[in-house]
């Protein structure tokens, strides 16, 4: 029995040890700015053996999106890090606010021939924001605070009027948190099923900034 519990918190640790080393990504979030040609992030691999490292990228509905990473797959050696090249593939893309996809970046192990050694292929799911040129000097640290909160019909609501997307680090409402608020597009609003949600009351909430980072905490009553 003793044997047994030994064996196997022994595969856990180091089914842990697989799982935190590897390909580390040098970001949370890919912007991209409309007047630039390409944009760029770096990967690191902290292990001593080799990776391979897919890229690609997508629509939020899992479709197409016009942008290409270069090199698209590439073996990333032990200690080595190299720069992935994001480009824009063309096409009409909004030019009065941003547009959101996914950047994917697989890491796979290479082989191995210890069979004790449990290796896992890891996939990192970044947000890549297209930011047009026309709307780069609107972003301005009061920006996230222009947030507008209301109660309707029993549920809150959040209204945008901004050309950004407002990725949230956290929403609370009468000092609960709201659990996965995610996002809100540009110009567009999103409603919260609150459970038992007052009639009026205060709302907070933080926003993710470009470098990944919460932002100060802004409060509104609705």
């Amino acid at each position: 029995m003793y044997k047994w519990i030994f064996s196997f918190l022994l595969l856990l640790s180091l089914v842990s040890s697989e799982a935190s080393a590897g390909v580390v990504i040098g970001g949370t979030r890919i912007i991209f700015h409309g007047d630039r040609k390409e944009a760029t992030i770096s990967v690191n691999n902290t292990d001593a053996t080799s990776w391979l490292v897919q890229s690609w990228t997508e629509s939020l509905d899992g479709g197409k999106a016009p942008f290409i990473f270069s090199p698209p797959l590439f073996r990333l050696d032990g200690q080595q890090k190299n720069v992935l090249r994001l480009l824009f593939t063309g096409g009409n893309l909004p030019e009065d606010r941003e547009s959101l996809f996914w950047a994917n970046i697989k890491s796979i192990p290479g082989a191995t021939d210890d069979e004790n050694i449990l290796q896992i292929a890891i996939k990192n799911q970044l947000k890549l924001i297209y930011r047009p040129t026309a709307i780069k000097k609107a972003l301005k640290p009061d920006i996230y605070e222009k947030l507008q909160w209301s109660q309707q019909q029993g549920r809150l609501q959040v209204n945008n009027p901004t050309p950004f997307y407002m990725n949230f680090h956290s929403v609370v409402v009468n000092g609960k948190a709201v659990n996965y608020p995610e996002w809100v597009a540009p110009f567009a609003s999103k409603t919260y099923d609150i459970p038992q949600l007052a009639a009026s009351g205060k709302v907070s909430w933080r926003v993710i900034n470009d470098f990944g980072a919460p932002t100060a905490t802004f409060e509104a009553a609705y």
